[in-house]
């Protein structure tokens, strides 16, 4: 049973930033690593007051003021995670831990809602931004000034002034397109928590020692393709079934009634620039079986394995890894006597996204929730209907 203490916990180890500390990640250029120290420098200082001649969707926040302007970014956002970044499984804990324990609560909002005016008790704060999770503002906007990456011809500059431009034109920084900038949320410190010797979150250290950072491949050119802000992951079925082949195969092509049935799944990263599954929330099930010729399981004929990093609800013990490098595999072996003819053999890999977090919410549910219940209920029904099938094959037998 997981205690408030417990989920206490969870937060503050896998949630916490590391702040301002992309400088230390040997970034790709001096230029970069200067640039996310000062952005990233926690806490965000609050925008403070806007220029006199700033309209008021110029001085605004919320991401639908920047939508004004910015219509494809605003829908694709929308879509994405870092939208729901706030959504009712964190929003859920977040209740008794307002009370309880508000630092950790406060740190939790350093990646899910990072800006300063999204915390309570900081100037201008503001409970329906801090509602709507990781914002346009909180990677383009620092005291009403605006960042982004060079324009798409590598240029830095347009050819008109920025003082006649709208918030005074925007300054352009290759660090937006470089995989540091995503680490100051996805990477702890190499002094940050760890289970078994293996920091809880590693992305980017993965990312590192990947073909895709040697090939020059950074998290925004599969994360945010012709620079859409979409973020898809472990969440969207075609990202994960496009960075992973699997095959199924037999060592012969027909058996007859008597014989044993040895065959192989094997599940290659071949697009992944990190581990698969990079992180302890998803699990990935690989299940084998005989199905007669209706479509009914054979009775004692499961095999079920996990690809995932599995680690006890209260983040003490890690109880196993089988994730796989990047550029790596796993293979799965299948064997069983055929006791009958028209028998065939069934295979599917399906992803459970908030495998980790279903458990959680579970458990805390058992044990009441308080106030954050009805909420949880919610984030337990969405993480219930997450899990979707990658692979599915039924190949005839006999």
């Amino acid at each position: 049973m997981v205690s408030v203490g417990m989920i206490v916990a969870i937060a503050a180890f896998a949630l916490v930033r590391n702040a301002g500390s992309s400088a230390d990640r040997e970034p790709t250029a001096t230029g970069t690593a200067e640039f996310l120290k000062r952005h990233w420098r926690q806490p965000l200082a609050p925008q403070g007051q806007a220029p006199a001649r700033f309209s008021p969707l110029e001085r605004s926040p919320a991401p639908e003021s920047c939508g004004a302007c910015h219509p494809a970014q605003l829908a694709d956002w929308k879509t994405s995670l870092h939208a729901r970044s706030m959504g009712p499984g964190v929003a859920g804990q977040l209740v008794g831990m307002w009370r309880s324990d508000p630092e950790s609560a406060r740190l939790c909002l350093t990646c899910h809602a990072p800006l300063a005016e999204q915390a309570p008790g900081t100037p201008g704060f503001d409970a329906a931004l801090q509602a709507k999770g990781l914002v346009c503002a909180a990677c383009h906007v620092r005291g009403h000034a605006r960042f982004g990456p060079p324009r798409r011809d590598g240029s830095l500059a347009g050819p008109a002034p920025r003082e006649t431009l709208p918030h005074n034109g925007v300054t352009r920084t290759p660090a937006f397109l470089a995989a540091e900038f995503c680490a100051v949320c996805h990477q702890f410190e190499t002094d940050g928590y760890a289970l078994n010797g293996k920091l809880l979150e590693n992305t980017y250290a993965e990312w590192k020692a990947s073909p895709a950072a040697r090939a020059g491949r950074h998290c925004q050119d599969c994360h945010m393709p012709d620079r859409r802000h979409l973020w898809r992951g472990i969440h969207d079925r075609d990202m994960v079934a496009a960075g992973v082949t699997i095959t199924l195969d037999t060592d012969r092509p027909r058996y007859r009634p008597g014989d044993e049935v040895r065959a192989t799944l094997t599940v290659t990263s071949v697009a992944v620039g990190h581990f698969f599954p990079t992180y302890v929330t998803p699990r990935v099930l690989v299940r084998l079986a005989l199905v007669d010729g209706a479509g009914r399981q054979v009775a004692g004929s499961v095999d079920e394995h996990v690809i995932g990093r599995e680690v006890t609800l209260d983040l003490a013990r890690e109880v196993s890894d089988t994730r796989i490098p990047p550029g790596g595999r796993a293979g799965f072996t299948y064997r069983r006597r055929l006791d009958r003819g028209g028998l065939r053999l069934a295979a599917t890999v399906t992803v459970e996204p908030d495998h980790f977090y279903t458990r959680v919410f579970e458990s805390l549910l058992a044990s009441g929730a308080g106030d954050g219940a009805r909420i949880l209920r919610a984030a337990l029904d969405a993480a219930r209907r997450a899990p979707f099938v990658i692979f599915a094959r039924t190949l005839s037998l006999t």
